[in-house]
């Protein structure tokens, strides 16, 4: 999948959510080209809370394209819905004061 195609299915899956899971989401969803690596973890997307930027949900396509490559679209597809969802999960959790996705991902 390329880069360009990679942003407009994002922005389907975007779209096709409710807004209230945006609300307060003022960095929105941006997709990164680079590949993001957190120590020993692998990134697909990520959740960032910035005092001066904002929340933000980073998608790296770089690591999609790293992990994904020569899968079929439809996979693509399903990660990038499933990874948009994650981080927003963790941005809902946060407004909740919450953070229950984190430990889940501990385990």
């Amino acid at each position: 999948m390329t880069y360009d195609d990679f942003c407009q299915v994002a922005e389907k899956v975007v779209e096709s959510l409710p807004p209230k899971l945006f609300e307060q989401l003022n960095g929105g969803v941006n997709i990164v080209r680079q590949k993001k690596e957190d120590g020993e973890f692998v990134l697909m997307g990520e959740y960032v809370e910035d005092p001066l930027m904002g929340n933000t949900v980073y998608l790296y396509y770089g690591t999609f394209a790293e992990e994904l490559k020569g899968a079929p679209r439809e996979e693509w597809i399903d990660e990038i819905e499933e990874t948009i969802l994650h981080e927003l999960r963790h941005h809902v959790e946060s407004l909740a004061g919450v953070d229950y996705l984190s430990f889940e991902e501990m385990l």
